[in-house]
């Protein structure tokens, strides 16, 4: 769904925030405020399992990138069970996102991939599902089943892709294990199969400039992707960029050249391209730097002064 643009002078009417946020876009295809699951469905990497490599990527945590995901010892139905207690204890959510976040959630024989999807998908109150997944596992079997579950169960299916950056030498500084142009054509089969795609960016990346950062996401949205998530680098106690960092330390983000940056980029992101995360926060226990960011309340409202101080919005100065 596109936003309402009302002029040329006036940013889109996205319930008084200046850009697409995930929760304006689930409120208006649900009609309610839409909470996500985070679940782990027992899956590995094959850059941890020795297809690709042992260590991951450089800034994984140990944790598959899912640390705030539910126990991987419980079934799919025991995690859901679980996760909506813990968020019907503090909200009256009725719906919910059915979200595989750790490790590569399509890296995995065909059939245990339609169990556990297909147990997630059953519950009344799951509205949709949305798999994190690398830009190297999506063969066409595991695509034929995306388009197989979205049909048998009548809801959406998402595919997360961490592509992180567009620069190949900053994916092999971070030990991706991929290219840039596999993203792209990940991207583009996903499309052709009517999968709607989440990018996921990193901003901060060791030795890419601003102007990198905001060429990669110029990039990105030059492709047919629905939505993007831009995550702050976050250097995480146990993890290779955290060995790098101390004995290299490179720069991080202060706060307000973060949010002063963010709102850059989101000024030039296209309109109809839903913003699932501007930010990010790591877990606390592991955070190394920047420590500011542990503060997400205090940053996104920080973001948000800013909107209103530069008189600006998301799409403002997009040229796509």
């Amino acid at each position: 769904m596109k936003p309402d643009i009302t002029s040329d002078t006036q940013h889109p009417d996205w319930l008084g925030k200046p850009y697409y946020s995930l929760d304006y876009y689930l409120k208006q295809t649900f009609g309610e405020k839409i909470y996500r699951l985070s679940l782990d469905g027992g899956f590995s990497c094959p850059n941890r399992d020795g297809t690709l490599g042992t260590r991951g990527c450089s800034f994984c945590s140990a944790g598959g990138s899912g640390d705030f995901a539910a126990d991987r010892s419980r079934s799919v139905t025991e995690q859901l069970c679980e996760a909506k207690s813990r968020i019907a204890a503090k909200t009256n959510a009725r719906h919910f996102i059915a979200y595989f976040q750790a490790y590569t959630n399509t890296y995995a024989d065909i059939s245990y991939l339609r169990t556990v999807f297909s147990e997630s998908l059953l519950p009344e109150e799951i509205v949709a599902l949305s798999i994190a997944t690398r830009v190297d596992c999506l063969p066409d079997e595991v695509l034929a089943l995306l388009c197989e579950l979205r049909d048998t169960f009548h809801k959406p299916v998402w595919i997360e892709l961490g592509i992180q950056s567009t620069f190949n030498a900053s994916l092999r500084h971070v030990r991706s294990g991929f290219t840039y142009a596999d993203c792209e054509q990940a991207i583009r089969r996903l499309h052709h199969a009517g999968i709607p795609v989440i990018a996921h960016l990193i901003l901060g990346l060791p030795g890419e400039t601003q102007a990198q950062m905001l060429q990669s996401i110029m990039h990105v949205c030059r492709l047919p992707i629905a939505g993007l998530k831009l995550q702050l680098l976050h250097i995480l106690k146990d993890t290779d960029l955290a060995a790098e960092y101390k004995c290299a330390p490179f720069p991080v983000f202060s706060e307000e050249a973060y949010c002063q940056f963010i709102v850059t980029c989101i000024e030039h992101i296209p309109s109809h391209i839903v913003l699932h995360r501007i930010t990010g926060d790591g877990p606390k226990r592991l955070l190394i730097a920047p420590l500011w960011s542990g503060n997400k309340k205090h940053v996104l409202n920080r973001i948000h002064a800013i909107f209103r101080e530069r008189d600006t919005w998301q799409g403002k100065y997009s040229t796509l």
